[in-house]
């Protein structure tokens, strides 16, 4: 029961503190509304999860024996989240009348983790810190990723409640516009510690 609320305490920590995920959901909420954007936050809770089972369960060692792998799928994420900033600064809010952009589906949302580095640090590290070697392995990865996935809803949902809260208050388009810029800029900032040595 302490290993499940040290866990637990872990994945709250993480899971509430801004990153990718987090600024994208509350974006999605003032943009796109609690409605369209559950399946971003589903996707959220279930993904990550999934990932932490993968990475439990036998990719770890893919990436020890292949570190470039780790690098690249890094890489990959940071240019994903260069590319999604992008499009959070540009997208047009619901006042505007513009349908550029659609909030995140599950399965996107859900792939994502596989490109967030945030994800992957706090996945490696849940997993590294939270398994013994004189236990089995798979009781262990699922009770980190049944932990994650019970702490990961609820912070999930307070980061799309912030959304949903601003989106009351953001009344101008260009209010929102601001906003969306603002949120790209701290993505942006969230990956600064992924690209610092």
């Amino acid at each position: 029961m302490e290993l499940v609320f040290a866990i637990a305490l872990f994945a709250f920590s993480s899971g509430i503190t801004p990153g990718p995920n987090n600024i994208m959901l509350m974006t999605s909420g003032v943009n796109f509304g609690v409605r369209r954007s559950l399946p971003h936050l589903l996707g959220i809770s279930f993904g990550f999860p999934l990932m932490v089972l993968a990475i439990g369960l036998g990719l770890s060692s893919l990436f020890q024996a292949y570190p470039v792998l780790h690098q690249v799928i890094k890489v990959a994420g940071i240019g994903y989240l260069l590319y999604l900033a992008w499009l959070i600064a540009n997208s047009h809010s619901k006042l505007e009348g513009k349908r550029s952009a659609n909030p995140f589906s599950f399965f996107q949302a859900a792939a994502f983790q596989w490109v967030n580095p945030k994800g992957w640090i706090m996945a490696v590290g849940a997993v590294a810190t939270f398994t013994s070697v004189q236990q089995a392995l798979t009781p262990q990865v699922l009770t980190i990723a049944a932990v994650f996935f019970c702490v990961a809803l609820p912070c999930a949902i307070v980061w799309l409640g912030f959304g949903v809260a601003l989106q009351r208050l953001l009344k101008r388009p260009r209010q929102q516009k601001i906003f969306n810029i603002c949120m790209a800029l701290l993505l942006l900032a969230s990956i600064v510690p992924m690209i610092a040595p």
